[in-house]
């Protein structure tokens, strides 16, 4: 048996879900998501929502759990939302954002100006003394990650002096320079 599978999804309060064929709709305060399976039978009863495969088979078993967590991340994101911080380290590394656009300077000769979707909410916090910050906010997880990674993909932390884009809290792993 899926350990993740079999856990039922409580839903809560101000979240409303449906499920068609082939089809789950998740409506709740901060927006509305809908998600494809197949293999599996989803049913809603008594506020909560479970996931069942028809058979042991190699990849029912495995789209057991998956769409299970697709679901509870489904429901977290539009009552709760997500969000992703993106720390920018290294002299001169800026952030700036007008709207949806992102402003970054990372040491290239030129800045790197990227449209953000509409469905993530973006901020940008810079205080002296200390290093840039992306806030990105959403209900769609997979979008928010999506982003966040398309960001950190410009300029990686480099493992020597931890120069780049890395996530708040990430730790990275550092190598000892060159010895004399």
């Amino acid at each position: 048996m899926s350990r993740i599978g079999k856990n039922p999804i409580v839903v809560p309060a101000g979240v409303t879900v449906e499920v068609a064929e082939g089809v789950i709709t998740v409506k709740g305060k901060l927006g509305q998501l809908t998600q494809e399976y197949s293999d599996v039978t989803v049913k809603v009863e008594d506020g909560q929502v479970l996931v069942e495969r028809s058979s042991d088979q190699k990849d029912q078993r495995a789209k057991h759990g998956l769409y299970r967590s697709l679901i509870n991340n489904m429901i977290i994101g539009v009552s709760e939302g997500f969000t992703k911080e993106l720390e920018l380290v290294g002299v001169g590394y800026r952030a700036s954002n007008q709207g949806q656009k992102l402003d970054l300077a990372l040491g290239f000769s030129h800045n790197i100006i990227l449209e953000i979707a509409p469905e993530v909410k973006l901020e940008t916090v810079s205080e002296k003394g200390k290093n840039p910050i992306v806030k990105l906010t959403s209900f769609d997880k997979q979008l928010v990650g999506q982003v966040a990674a398309k960001i950190r993909n410009f300029r990686k932390p480099e493992p020597y002096k931890g120069k780049g884009v890395k996530f708040v809290g990430e730790v990275l792993r550092r190598k000892a320079g060159k010895s004399a």
